[in-house]
């Protein structure tokens, strides 16, 4: 054939076929999409997360600082390396060294000189908490005016060369602590300072100020002798030029540069580079390069390189995780496509049967096949690409396009290869029925392959975990996958044999439904076990990524009610105000507040100390009851009387520790002796500690005017309830918080949960995932429709015969419904316990804290983070794929029963 005639055909077939081309290319754009999007997403997240992981970091953690000590200025002239002038030259010429991705924001960096010793003020009127003189930090830095506005008197100047008397400013913060005004005078070893400023910082939360909090607001610290005593430490802000008068102090002066990093533009990809950047300005050929500017002693110093550590082990542990869904997701979409173009090739069967009959080579079939699919299928694979890259953020384009090429090929070749396969020689129409299909010997050989693949799969899963590390290990990560495709090989072959079974003793009974249902599904073609296939590895994609979803929140659940032991918890340092437990009972939600006295006592075996929890039984069993924290009977701590040992439920390690022998207590309020008669691993009021629970009613008898004195109240205030209204509980705790004394502090749990589920990185990857869930039961579902669809006319025209032949409407709909169901409930049921089979197989070897927990990569303190079957994840999916199955089937019947009888019979009669 001419390319002419091949280009003509090309176009005679499009224009024909425009529903199975605007079919295929629908679905090619739609997986291409999906595909492209894929990197791209993972590389949004992962770009988020390393944004804030820098950006949420305390500001002395996410600046480089470079520092030049009094000892290791060499110059001719010392005090001229202090000067002004000379340290703005170095700090130009430093931000030249620093190299892409290295950013530094320039309105927040800081140079200049500084004190590292402190120098006391012998001034008698300065406050003293308990004796010691104020210590005080000088500092002659860069940039005060544009950082700070003057609210009294003015911005200092600098000092004569070899003046003794020089000029500061305050924060107002400063001033106020250490009754400092403008005129004060400081008199410090060396050097007399004179107050003339009063200033506020414009941002007192950014690096310029809380990097050293000292020039920002006096504090209060401890000093190192016996005994330790308090005394305040503040920092003086000195003019620029004033560098060199602080050569003459005890102060050991030294200069220093300090750059805040700039994360805003930082993406994932560039983040190993931004380490090696900073490693080698801590430690290596950029410290050099400094050197030869700021000095040969110059040091370099940096947090910054920890945070990007953190962020790319907690990047690593993450990724197995997403591999498993990307791989899940993408075998689904591959099957879909495959299938796709076989049930075309079967569509297609005689026609490309009698080309290769009348003398068309295989090579020419296969490539106008090519052709016709390619036409529409890179196209729809450009566009979905395109469409994926304009949508979604992301850097890196080249994978994406490289995904959007892989789909757009598949659906080209999809078709061609299958026609190729099955019309490698002209041959003699034969029927293949699935019910008597024999697999070859190929096709044997080939499922032990993927028999050994999967068994390999889940051993190396179980034995080494997504949370060892070491990346993304693709046959690991193909687990769940191999697992459903061996599921459905073996149903395949096991497929026949009921078929087979139901098929003889309905031949004997009268009715004429249940025969024909089955004897058609037993003569569907072989290639009817395409769509079996891909509906359970769907449906196992599907019910697999909503158990890590369901495992996820159950770990989230159990950290917030670890954390916080009740719904809400409410505690302070001293006793809590007695109208406090009447107003939190009121607030909307809260179905219980139960006050508990908690107070640490010491062990007498050194070890670790016990937490004594008092509080009324019949309350706090409830609250147990609850939260499932510890759960007990309140007859468990009924009071003995007299002086016999009070019962008292412990956690195992107090049994371990002390064994189940009476021991005596000493509280605030008197001694008591107790027996330990149950133990509990948990408890509301202090989940997983060595805790020692007591009835508050026995302790009121045996200390009665103790134990009821207002100073040993209770601390702690534990609310059970549902839905409780946050803001309402936050008022009431306010509305009773002293105005002199410690603060009443309010935990929530539903607070704690949103915190853990806080990182850009686990919410991006956790999204991701439930995309890919929702995309799989997608394909799911598409596969059955397009299988359903396939058969269609065959169907309707077997309708059109058995209606001319007398048969009613209503066994016309069940013979369709009988005849779709048991492919539908095969895979339905398949699919259901296969994702409960891989769940219990793989969950041993998938660790979901990383996903689940802030900063865990292996469980944390909650141990490793499983999978938890999830029922609505297992059925769901199944329950969609029979109930398309029906309305599809009841939609054929409807829509061939309003159809003329002449006409259904004579479609295949049509072009």
């Amino acid at each position: 054939m001419s390319a002419l005639t091949w280009t003509g055909l090309l176009a005679i077939r499009l224009r024909t076929a425009r529903g199975a081309a605007l079919a295929l290319g629908t679905l090619v754009l739609v997986t291409a999409f999906l595909a492209a999007a894929f990197p791209r997403g993972v590389d949004a997240y992962e770009t988020r997360g390393v944004r804030h992981a820098l950006g949420a970091a305390p500001p002395e953690q996410r600046t480089v600082e470079i520092s030049v000590a009094r000892g290791d200025v060499t110059a001719a002239d010392p005090a001229a390396a202090y000067r002004a002038a000379e340290l703005g030259r170095q700090d130009r010429a430093i931000r030249r060294q620093f190299e892409e991705p290295l950013r530094v924001s320039g309105d927040q960096s800081l140079y200049g000189v500084r004190t590292t010793k402190a120098l006391n003020a012998r001034d008698s009127w300065l406050p003293r908490p308990e004796g010691p003189d104020p210590a005080m930090s000088l500092y002659a830095v860069a940039d005060l005016a544009r950082h700070a506005t003057l609210t009294r008197g003015r911005l200092p100047r600098g000092a004569a060369s070899g003046a003794r008397t020089v000029e500061a400013v305050v924060t107002v913060s400063t001033a106020r602590t250490l009754g400092l005004r403008v005129g004060s005078q400081l008199h410090l070893p060396g050097l007399t300072v004179r107050i003339c400023g009063l200033l506020t910082p414009h941002d007192p939360d950014g690096p310029y100020w809380a990097v050293d909090p000292l020039m920002a607001a006096a504090r209060q610290d401890v000093s190192a002798g016996t005994p330790p005593q308090k005394y305040w430490r503040a920092g003086l802000l000195l003019s620029p030029q004033d560098g060199p008068a602080l050569t003459a102090t005890e102060g050991e002066p030294e200069k220093f540069w300090r750059y805040p990093v700039d994360a805003s533009a930082l993406t994932a990809q560039e983040a190993p580079r931004l380490r090696d950047r900073l490693v080698s300005l801590e430690h290596g050929a950029a410290l050099a390069k400094v050197r030869g500017v700021a000095g040969g002693g110059a040091l370099a110093d940096s947090a910054v390189d920890g945070l990007l550590d953190g962020f790319a082990r907690m990047r690593a542990a993450v990724a197995p995780v997403i591999a498993v869904a990307a791989f899940g997701i993408g075998t689904v979409a591959g099957i879909v496509l495959l299938m796709t173009g076989a049930l075309a090739a079967a569509r297609r069967g005689p026609e490309l049967a009698l080309l290769r009959a009348r003398g068309a080579s295989l090579a020419g079939l296969t490539g106008q096949l090519a052709a016709e699919a390619g036409a529409v299928a890179l196209p729809a694979a450009a566009a979905g690409g395109g469409l994926a890259l304009l949508v979604v953020p992301g850097e890196r384009v080249l994978p994406s396009l490289l995904a959007a090429a892989g789909t757009g090929l598949l659906g080209t070749l999809a078709l061609p290869l299958r026609a190729a396969a099955a019309h490698r020689r002209p041959r003699t129409a034969a029927r293949a029925d699935l019910a008597t299909a024999r697999p070859s010997r190929r096709r044997t050989v080939a499922e032990l392959t993927v028999l050994v693949l999967a068994a390999g799969a889940v051993v190396a899963l179980r034995r080494r975990s997504t949370a060892a590390g070491g990346g993304v290990d693709a046959l690991v990560s193909a687990a769940p996958v191999l697992i459903a495709v061996i599921a459905a090989l073996v149903l395949l072959r096991l497929y026949p044999l009921p078929l087979r079974l139901a098929s003889r003793p309905a031949a004997r009974t009268s009715g004429l439904t249940g025969f024909l249902a089955l004897a058609r599904a037993g003569r569907a073609p072989a290639t009817a076990g395409l769509p079996l296939l891909a509906l359970l590895v769907a449906l196992t994609t599907a019910s697999f990524g909503g158990s890590v979803l369901a495992g996820i929140a159950t770990a989230r659940d159990r950290a917030a009610l670890t954390a916080v032991g009740a719904e809400a918890r409410v505690f302070a340092d001293e006793p809590l105000p007695a109208a406090l437990q009447r107003a939190v009972a009121a607030v909307p939600g809260v179905d219980d507040a139960v006050p508990v006295r908690l107070s640490v006592q010491a062990a007498d075996d050194g070890g670790p100390p016990l937490y004594l929890v008092i509080a009324d039984p019949p309350a706090y069993s409830r609250l147990a009851r609850a939260t499932g924290l510890g759960a007990f009977s309140a007859a468990q701590l009924a009071d003995p009387g007299g002086d016999r040992p009070l019962p008292a439920i412990v956690s195992p390690r107090v049994v371990a520790r002390f064994g189940r022998a009476p021991m005596a207590l000493q509280p605030e309020f008197g001694q008591l002796v107790i027996r330990p008669t149950a133990a509990r691993a948990d408890t509301p009021a202090q989940p997983g500690g060595d805790f020692v629970l007591l009835n508050a009613r026995s302790v009121a008898r045996l200390h009665p005017d103790t134990y009821a004195e207002p100073a040993n109240g209770p601390t702690l205030l534990l609310l059970s309830g549902h839905s409780l209204d946050a803001g309402a509980l936050r008022a009431a705790v306010r509305a009773h918080t002293p105005a002199a004394g410690p603060p009443l502090r309010l935990a929530l749990r539903s607070a704690e949960r949103a915190a853990l589920a806080d990182s850009p990185l686990q919410q991006g990857a956790e999204r991701l995932y439930t995309a890919a869930v929702v995309a799989g039961a997608g394909f799911a579902l598409l596969a059955l429709l397009l299988s359903l669809l396939q058969a269609a006319p065959q169907r309707t025209q077997l309708l059109a015969r058995l209606r001319t032949m007398g048969l009613p409407p209503a066994q016309g709909r069940r013979l369709m419904v009988l005849e779709a169901l048991p492919q539908a409930l095969l895979a339905a049921a398949g699919g259901a316990l296969v994702g409960a089979a891989a769940i219990r197989l793989l969950s041993a070897g998938m660790d979901l804290a990383p996903l689940a927990l802030p900063g865990a990569s292996g469980g944390g303190a909650l141990g490793a983070v499983r999978l938890r079957t999830d029922a609505a994840s297992l059925l769901l999916p199944s329950a969609g794929v029979v109930v398309l199955a029906l309305v599809v089937a009841l939609a054929q019947a409807w829509l061939s029963e309003r159809r003329r009888e002449s006409a259904e019979l004579r479609m295949g009669e049509r072009p």
